[in-house]
């Protein structure tokens, strides 16, 4: 199998830097780990907010720490560092090579979708607080065996609640997520940057929020040994 791996993010309209930072980094024994944290408002304030989260948990899952302790970490380390009073969603996406499943870890009230063959669609949406202002704030933890045929997109909530400002409906990534994979879509790229388009479009071509779009898309194909990765910004 090959584990397709994509991003899409974009800033809100008129505001010099996003919010959200995306971070990887491989794991000790195998495998790679996805650290997406949006924090708190947008801008210069947020970057930083979403900076901190996102190092600490990277710095300790490359140590070799378990997704939830590095998640827990990371809160207590917000926590502390700014009192109680800004908070950040942290969301962490791992391929572990030992157990050959996902796990993923959530503290954001935003779902993630994820799909498989055999299951269809489903939303890991249990009730999860964000990192930062609560004591004893912990993640919410799944695993999902890795399967052929198996999409997973975690996202900030620019996604879901843009149109939210222009007295349209929000945004459904869900039955967006949905109706790209029923119509043959599996390049995770192309699902992102889809799902990103269209969030924008609600918005009037102004987002209202940072957006970011992790998709994870697992071909059935072995192809050769070689890992790949690409990346484009603009300047």
């Amino acid at each position: 199998m090959q584990i397709q791996f994509a991003v899409a993010k974009i800033s809100k309209y008129a505001s010099s830097e996003s919010g959200d930072t995306l971070e990887m980094v491989e794991r000790p024994l195998g495998g790679m780990s996805m650290v997406l944290v949006d924090g708190q408002r947008s801008g210069k304030a947020a970057k930083a907010i979403s900076n901190v989260v996102a190092r600490k948990a990277i710095q300790l899952l490359a140590e070799g720490v378990r997704d939830g302790a590095a998640a827990r970490a990371a809160h207590d380390y917000l926590y502390t560092y700014r009192g109680g009073k800004v908070s950040a969603t942290l969301n962490i996406l791992s391929v572990d090579a030992v157990t050959k499943t996902f796990v993923i870890s959530r503290n954001n009230e935003a779902p993630v979708i994820f799909y498989t063959e055999d299951g269809g669609l489903q939303l890991l949406d249990e009730p999860s607080q964000r990192v930062g202002v609560h004591r004893n704030t912990k993640p919410v933890i799944s695993e999902i065996p890795i399967v052929a045929g198996t999409a997973i997109a975690v996202f900030t909530d620019g996604l879901r609640h843009a149109g939210d400002y222009s007295g349209s409906n929000c945004y459904d990534p869900a039955a967006a997520f949905e109706r790209m994979l029923s119509s043959g879509m599996i390049d995770s790229q192309e699902i992102a940057d889809t799902l990103l388009a269209e969030a924008r479009a609600m918005d009037g071509g102004r987002p209202r929020d940072d957006i970011s779009v992790l998709v994870v898309y697992v071909q059935p194909d072995e192809g050769d040994a070689v890992r790949r990765m690409t990346a484009s910004i603009p300047l």
